[in-house]
């Protein structure tokens, strides 16, 4: 059809609509954060939308229900397809996806990475990166994890190697995040600002610092897998332990509240412009044995006892923090984001499989990766785990309630699907994958979602059981998170500021990866330089005007 000049004038007045509507939006954004001169961003790990809900309307969690008061409380905000803390925290952190931030697992495989010992790289290629408990110092030569700060160095061991432009150099957690952080874009675009974070461990998290190295000023370096002296057991055996944790992080934000740095030993510093922790108390009792008392009493998100009581603890927590602020005269200008790197599966106990890591042993069986589970990091020469002598070019497979593959012999991999597709019931030896929401996902469709597994990093197939499911016989948890079944995705998300009018629900479904252009929004910072925002197009969360 010919254009007239009516129809071109009309197209000119819908564009000049559409760009003054999106100026206005833009506009509308900046005017509820006037006056923000902070952020503090906090993850309850586990926690779900409908905990939120739920607590609100029992009037179990006062202080979450303020703050929802304050800001806009989203109803469907969802992980970026896999729920593990890596990938959670690097969306909030990135505005990224795994396809763009090459952050899957804390353990998972890089084909293009040499081992650890290969300082020359001139071994084979593919190596099982771990950036757990055992990245600190501590956990060389599979030693004990004695100290709360992870021995307060690297272990070399940990630190695999990579070719760049010629040379053969370490690769740390922070090299391995492939964009940059919020932290990295304050630092550089606001003249004075600080930074700080607290996690759950000490060394493996330090690639929230970004690829430069330096993003986070004040990096609290705890390690939740250390022993405990006073107990002579790690820090996750009971929510109640967890808790003792998690108030080194409260104190942590107390002390940068109160002018000085996480440890508290040094006085007289600005109060960070962002800062923020994670908190692992929820997760813990998520995961404890239904028998007793950990987990949901049923499908509808009513909480067992445990569960019950590691929600009042961080309502609590969150009070005690923003008690602080108001104290400070800081509250006013601070915007307060809530939310979780992770849900928790399964929430109804009545859906729980527990049929062993199926997965891996039938890929062993079928010799697609070493038998008994001798590859990578757990093939060591000395016997250690997770020393660094393990063997490279091995493959991996990693399972909670996902499975993801990485191949040792990529051309097998027609082979592996057809092996998995012949076993996807709950047998002893299936998958448990026979069910409306389950999925392998391999090929194009995995390359679109996640990245060419060509690159490096990228798994080659990913298995989603049905909801429920959890690849172990483990007897000390009933729950896990990795996935993308309905109770690891689905999330808690409140952004409250006290300039912004009245309490507001969101029903727009959104992402984690909002969040972090919204961070700099709330700053009066451009979310383009956010470079997963810039490659992936994530926008501001909406709600916000």
């Amino acid at each position: 059809m010919m254009e007239t000049r009516n129809s071109r004038r009309g197209g000119r007045l819908v564009r000049a609509v559409i760009l003054a509507w999106a100026g206005l939006s833009a506009a509308a954004h900046a005017d509820t954060f006037v006056g923000a001169k902070r952020v503090l961003l906090i993850s309850i790990d586990g926690l779900h939308q409908q905990d939120v809900a739920r607590c609100i309307g029992a009037n179990t969690c006062p202080n979450l229900a303020q703050l929802s008061q304050t800001g806009a409380t989203y109803t469907q905000a969802y992980t970026p397809g896999l729920s593990d803390s890596f990938p959670g925290l690097a969306a909030l952190l990135t505005g990224g996806t795994p396809k763009t931030t090459g952050l899957f697992y804390d353990v998972s495989y890089d084909r293009t990475l040499f081992a650890p010992s290969d300082t020359a790289c001139t071994g084979p290629r593919g190596w099982n990166v771990a950036f757990d408990e055992t990245t600190g110092i501590d956990g060389k030569d599979g030693g004990a994890l004695v100290h709360l700060d992870g021995g307060g160095a690297f272990n070399p061991q940990a630190i695999p190697h990579a070719l760049k432009d010629g040379a053969c150099v370490p690769v740390y957690p922070h090299d391995y995040l492939k964009t940059n952080t919020v932290f990295e874009v304050i630092k550089a675009h606001l003249p004075g600002a600080r930074t700080a974070w607290a996690d759950k461990h000490a060394w493996g998290y330090d690639w929230v610092n970004g690829p430069s190295g330096h993003g986070v000023d004040d990096l609290a370096r705890t390690e939740i897998n250390a022993v405990d002296p006073a107990t002579k057991s790690d820090y996750t055996d009971v929510y109640t332990h967890t808790e003792k944790f998690d108030d080194l992080h409260v104190q942590a934000i107390l002390n940068q509240i109160d002018g000085k740095d996480a440890a508290g030993g040094q006085d007289g510093l600005a109060v960070p412009t962002l800062f923020g922790t994670n908190f692992q108390t929820l997760s813990v009792a998520q995961k404890a044995l239904a028998a007793k008392g950990g987990g949901y009493l049923d499908a509808d998100f009513t909480p067992n006892a445990q569960v019950a009581a590691a929600i009042q603890y961080v309502d609590g927590a969150l009070g005690r923090i923003v008690a602080a602020l108001k104290q400070r005269d800081l509250y006013a200008s601070t915007v307060v984001i809530v939310t979780a790197k992770h849900g928790q599966s399964p929430v109804d106990h009545q859906t729980l499989v527990k049929n062993g890591d199926t997965l891996s042993a039938l890929l062993q069986a079928n010799n697609y990766l070493d038998p008994k589970g001798n590859f990578g990091q757990n093939n060591t020469t000395s016997g250690n785990l997770n020393d660094g002598s393990g063997q490279a070019g091995t493959g991996f497979v990693q399972t909670d309630d996902v499975g993801l593959i990485w191949l040792r012999d990529r051309s097998q991999r027609d082979a592996v699907l057809a092996t998995l597709q012949a076993h996807l019931g709950c047998s002893s030896d299936g998958l448990c994958a026979d069910g409306p929401q389950a999925y392998i996902l391999s090929g194009d469709k995995l390359a679109a979602a996640f990245g060419d597994p060509d690159v490096g990093r990228t798994p080659d197939i990913i298995v989603q059981p049905n909801p429920g499911v959890i690849y172990t016989s483990s007897k000390k948890k009933d729950g896990e998170h990795g996935g993308n079944a309905p109770d690891d995705s689905h999330l808690a998300l409140i952004v409250a500021y006290p300039g912004m009018a009245g309490g507001r629900t969101v029903s727009d479904r959104v992402q984690l990866t909002q969040v972090a252009p919204t961070i700099l929004k709330a700053l009066a910072l451009d979310p383009q330089w956010l470079h997963a925002v810039a490659v992936e197009g994530t926008p501001v969360l909406p709600g916000l005007e």
